[in-house]
């Protein structure tokens, strides 16, 4: 799967009904297409120190924030293409930075057991699990994507189906099941454009009644397992 290594961009996320995804892809038509990967299972394993300090802060909402996640596209094995992805939202832009690797190799770089190659994003990277320290894996995010792009333009959609998470097992071969994160028939919707949303976008939304939600599905997975272990 060819993917961008480098991304800036705004992203804004919705809650849908059922009923409102259904009726938001048939008026898509025309407009956007689904990229050619269809429906994907998307599995992201975040990492965060001991006290829960990235995701914590991420819950206050501050002006800056960032996240360390190793995602993978369907179910992985020993030789499958991972991604190291560092995500930071400063001002309610997006940057991303990631690098194509192996789950094996990211287990033995945030054990301090293996360095990351020397271009530059991989020394951004190294430089955030070296500000952070003991940084391991926390929770599993698992969700089926369907992914839209407008032809000759820069918008990206996408729609988020049974997100779940997973606090056990926490690696991308064991398996694709989690406990999910919204009631029967609820997914997420994502935005992403570099500047504004085009006219007859918003005149969509605003006709199936979807507002801006603020959602993070591994703040959502955290926030339910307060007061008790978030993993063992």
């Amino acid at each position: 799967m060819d993917l961008i290594n480098t991304m800036k961009r705004v992203e804004i996320k919705y809650i849908l009904t059922k009923e409102q995804t259904i009726k938001l892809q048939e008026m898509l038509k025309g407009h956007m297409e689904v990229d050619k990967y269809g429906k994907t299972s998307i599995a992201s394993l975040y990492f965060d120190t001991t006290n829960y300090r990235l995701i914590r802060q991420s819950i206050d909402k501050p002006i800056f924030k960032e996240k360390i996640r190793l995602r993978s596209y369907g179910l992985a094995n020993k030789d499958s293409k991972v991604y190291l992805e560092l995500k930071r939202k400063a001002y309610d832009i997006v940057y991303k930075r990631r690098i194509e690797t192996t789950e094996s190799d990211v287990s033995e770089f945030f054990k301090y057991k293996k360095d990351l190659n020397e271009d530059l994003i991989s020394k951004e990277i190294s430089y955030f699990r070296n500000y952070y320290q003991s940084l391991k894996p926390s929770c599993l995010i698992i969700y089926d994507r369907v992914a839209y792009f407008e032809p000759d333009g820069d918008l990206r959609l996408t729609i988020d189906f049974n997100p779940r998470y997973r606090l056990d097992n926490l690696n991308l071969s064991t398996s694709m099941d989690g406990k999910s994160l919204l009631e029967d028939g609820q997914a997420i919707l994502e935005i992403k454009v570099q500047d504004a949303i085009p006219n007859w976008l918003a005149i969509i939304l605003s006709e199936l009644k979807i507002y801006k939600s603020s959602f993070s599905k591994y703040g959502e997975a955290y926030k339910r397992n307060i007061g008790g272990n978030l993993y063992v």
